[in-house]
């Protein structure tokens, strides 16, 4: 069963419409990355399982990014210095959007942190899940090969 149920579609037009959405939150428009393979990840300060994801994460955006693979972090902390805190112990060479009143996170029905949903070039949702578990690493990076092609 999806952790992260609405559709893109749906999160692409209020994000362009700015409707109600945060102002952070309404700054991210996912259609930017048309033709691009999109790993969506929801996170929080308080979160290990994020500490453990974004190491991997941050490889991942290093390895495909060439090929057109791209991650959006988005913290769903409601105090902006949390996230800051976080993110000065973490390198991210990917995107970081903040979604502090959980707009963003409510409307794909994150119910567990962090949650990922990875996008396909045509900005469908191929696959989803919650948690973080080194166990899965190769089936998280097979998903994203598969999307890219490789």
């Amino acid at each position: 069963m999806p952790v992260l149920k609405n559709k893109l579609l749906s999160l692409l037009l209020l994000a362009s419409a700015g409707l109600g959405l945060s102002e952070s939150a309404a700054a991210l428009d996912l259609s930017a990355y048309q033709g691009k393979v999109v790993y969506l990840d929801f996170w929080a300060s308080w979160c290990k399982p994020c500490r453990q994801s974004f190491p991997w994460l941050a490889e991942m955006q290093q390895r495909y990014g060439k090929d057109g693979f791209v991650v959006v972090a988005v913290n769903v902390d409601k105090e902006k210095a949390l996230a800051d805190r976080f993110l000065t112990e973490m390198p991210h060479p990917f995107t970081v959007e903040f979604d502090p009143d959980g707009t963003l996170a409510t409307r794909f029905g994150v119910e567990a942190m962090p949650s990922s949903v990875l996008i396909d070039k045509q900005g469908h949702t191929i696959t989803t899940h919650a948690g973080f578990f080194e166990k899965n690493v190769d089936k998280y990076e097979q998903r994203i090969r598969a999307a890219l092609s490789l």
